[in-house]
């Protein structure tokens, strides 16, 4: 199966990222014939700083590589290595009505707060559905709330195949087990609402964050709900199984405070991604070889998007005639 998945260099990654997407893509590798872009021209809707958005691009590489992406399993490239990408978005805007894009949540929400709204936002569901179709992908790795993009990039080809004929395949979403990761506020942890955990923080400054995870006001003596609690559904993400029961277990009984769950979870943190910053700083160290893995996944990448594109192009009537 050809898998498909990419990620925003929009900011520092987070525990979101980790269990909503980069674990998953990490264990796909070894299975899977797969497609991992860094989507560095989704990150212009936000990042139009051009140094900033070079040094995050190299970041999101370094934390995949050094989580344990193996780029001779990956083609592991920039978005922007593949420029065919952009042409087939523009062909896709041809045969998607407007209606479908005005439905898509990332605009709803912007609308809905009075948001200035580019057209780079309004048509990043056209983007996205070239990422996945230009290299036929089988299956999109995604969170629940990502699902609408897939079903959205499923009526985009039939609108094409029913134009043209069957050129592109179907892709289906693949979902992940972990539920929305809530963030210190509580809400959906994402680097919009400056809420994250970072992969790769100092110890001392996550655990201070840790410490200032949002939680309500009951007494350390009484019993409380651990599915409502930010704190313990964190917890429950890097603990085993066996240590969450006597977290629940310890939760309903009472007598236990936040701040108990809070140490611990910075203590798992620690032991988790501790490990990894040494892996984290030599990668960051070899920017030359970061390059080289990005440049060789760009090429491989591209070789199916053009051949891809031939047939876009062939169906389209927009080939050379043949003489």
């Amino acid at each position: 199966m050809r898998v498909l998945s990419g990620i925003q260099s929009s900011g520092a990654l987070h525990l979101g990222n980790y269990f909503g997407a980069m674990k998953q893509h990490i264990e796909l590798q070894h299975e899977n014939e797969c497609f991992y872009f860094i989507a560095n021209y989704h990150a212009l809707t936000t990042i139009q700083d051009a140094e900033r958005l070079q040094q995050l691009t190299f970041d999101v590489a370094a934390d995949y590589l050094a989580l344990g992406l193996d780029p001779n399993r990956v083609a592991f490239f920039r978005q922007t290595d593949v420029p065919e990408v952009t042409e087939l978005t523009w062909i896709l805007a041809t045969v998607t009505g407007k209606g479908l894009l005005e439905r898509a949540h990332s605009f709803k929400d912007k609308t809905a707060k009075g948001l200035p709204v580019s057209m780079g936002l309004f048509c990043y569901p056209l983007l996205m559905a070239a990422d996945i179709l230009i290299y036929r992908s089988d299956i999109v790795p995604v969170g629940q709330d990502q699902v609408q993009h897939i079903e959205m990039t499923q009526d985009i080809a039939g609108y094409f195949n029913s134009t043209y004929g069957e050129v592109f395949v179907r892709p289906e979403p693949r979902l992940n087990q972990t539920p929305v990761v809530p963030g210190l506020d509580g809400q959906k942890m994402s680097k919009s609402y400056g809420n994250t955990i970072e992969l790769f923080g100092d110890a001392g400054t996550i655990k201070k964050k840790i410490m200032s995870i949002k939680t309500d006001s009951t007494p350390v003596e009484a019993p409380k709900d651990p599915q409502r609690c930010n704190v313990f559904a964190l917890l429950k993400l890097l603990a085993s199984p066996e240590e969450t029961a006597e977290w629940e277990r310890r939760y309903r009984a009472g007598g236990m405070g936040y701040g108990e769950a809070k140490k611990r979870l910075a203590e798992l943190y620690e032991e988790k991604f501790g490990r990894l910053r040494a892996q984290r700083a030599a990668w960051a160290a070899r920017p030359d070889d970061v390059e080289d893995i990005l440049r060789a996944g760009g090429k491989r990448a591209r070789a199916v998007a053009q051949e891809v594109m031939e047939s876009v192009r062939r169906a389209c009537g927009l080939s050379a005639r043949p003489r």
